[in-house]
């Protein structure tokens, strides 16, 4: 069975800094996409960024020149370094991941975490 679990949230002042981490567990993972999103109270979840199967790493314009995404494909792992945080910022953290497990069914599917709270403060 596949899990994420995301780690790394928590609270921060305006113009700091958190990065986020994801690892996906289970036996023989190939990991088809990855990606972070965000929902934000009243609001839906929207991406803030994507690596594709190309290796192209698409991020949104409101993160964009602030948030780094990487991933560590050996450990299954995804990270987002986030920088000069903003109050608009404030969100529950997702991450996502399509991912090929050979003793699944389906053998890919479509994974989320369960999400990291993320507090931007003025």
């Amino acid at each position: 069975q596949v899990q994420l679990v995301e780690s790394g949230g928590g609270l921060v002042q305006a113009g700091g800094s958190l990065r986020l981490s994801c690892v996906a567990s289970g036996s023989g993972l190939k990991m088809v996409e990855m990606g972070w999103f965000r929902q934000a109270p009243g609001k839906q979840r929207e991406l803030v960024a994507i690596v594709r199967y190309d290796g192209n790493i698409q991020y949104s314009e409101s993160v964009r020149g602030r948030f780094t995404f990487s991933t560590d494909n050996a450990n299954n792992a995804a990270y987002l370094e986030m920088n000069d945080l903003k109050s608009e910022d404030t969100a529950v953290y997702y991450c996502n991941a399509v991912i090929v497990c050979p003793s699944c069914w389906p053998r890919q599917d479509n994974y989320w975490g369960r999400g990291t709270q993320v507090t931007v403060s003025l």
